[in-house]
């Protein structure tokens, strides 16, 4: 489950395929602190992934991808995006839960990935 918001938002400038074995590392250097804590920049984001609002050309992209990033614990991302993995699921676990609790239940909804890394998700829940 941590995988999936790596894609999410070190995609926010579009997420594309570099290879058919990895997501693309054009992103990786984008500065995830400034876009987590401005929701100017992050809600439009998460509006187009939950299908709630306009998406640019770079947000349909990402989105395309969640899912498969969700069901493969993103077996396609850069080390640099799995690493930022936890910033990114630590500030929707904490400050945005309403958010992540959409996000789960729209792609994550019987639990399957959410369970599988509950343990983490605590200890997100609990450092924040």
């Amino acid at each position: 489950m941590k995988a999936i918001f790596v894609v999410c938002l070190l995609g926010l400038a579009g997420v594309t395929l570099a290879a058919p074995d990895k997501y693309t590392s054009k992103y990786d250097t984008i500065d995830l602190k400034q876009i987590l804590s401005n929701r100017r920049l992050l809600v439009p984001y998460l509006l187009c992934i939950l299908d709630q609002g306009k998406c640019t050309p770079e947000g349909k992209e990402l989105r395309s991808h969640i899912q498969e990033a969700i069901e493969t614990d993103c077996a396609k991302c850069t080390e640099a995006q799995r690493s930022g993995t936890d910033e990114v699921i630590g500030h929707l676990v904490v400050e945005e839960p309403e958010y992540w609790g959409e996000l789960t239940a729209k792609f994550d909804p019987t639990g399957r990935y959410v369970k599988a890394h509950e343990a983490e998700l605590t200890r997100l829940r609990k450092s924040g």
